[in-house]
């Protein structure tokens, strides 16, 4: 895999998350996420090129709904997704989201 440099940048974050595959639900976590990404592990397998849909339960108790999301990179039971099709609203709540991780982990550090 060639060397390429992320066009937006990740936040940590550790959120449980729904997913569909076709007819599968899997349950995992997001572990990073960006405004068009996100990188998560789950239960059910997922292919390069494949699209699902995700429900991530956000820290503060709000949801965010992702209608669909492509396969993107696959390491294990580790997945890349890059976000296709969000609502207008869930997009608005993600940035606020971001911005909140960003400037936490700004603040964490020494």
């Amino acid at each position: 895999m060639a060397f390429s440099i992320r066009p937006c940048r990740r936040s940590p974050t550790h959120c449980s998350v729904t997913y569909h595959a076709g007819p599968f639900q899997g349950e995992g976590t997001v572990w990073n996420l960006s405004l068009n990404g996100w990188k998560l592990s789950g239960d059910v397998p997922l292919r390069v090129g494949q699209t699902c849909s995700l429900t991530v339960n956000l820290p503060n108790q709000e949801s965010i709904v992702v209608a669909a999301a492509i396969v993107r990179w696959v390491r294990g039971q580790e997945y890349g997704l890059e976000t296709l099709v969000v609502e207008k609203q869930m997009h608005g709540q993600l940035e606020h989201v971001f911005k909140r991780l960003v400037r936490e982990s700004f603040e964490s550090i020494p």
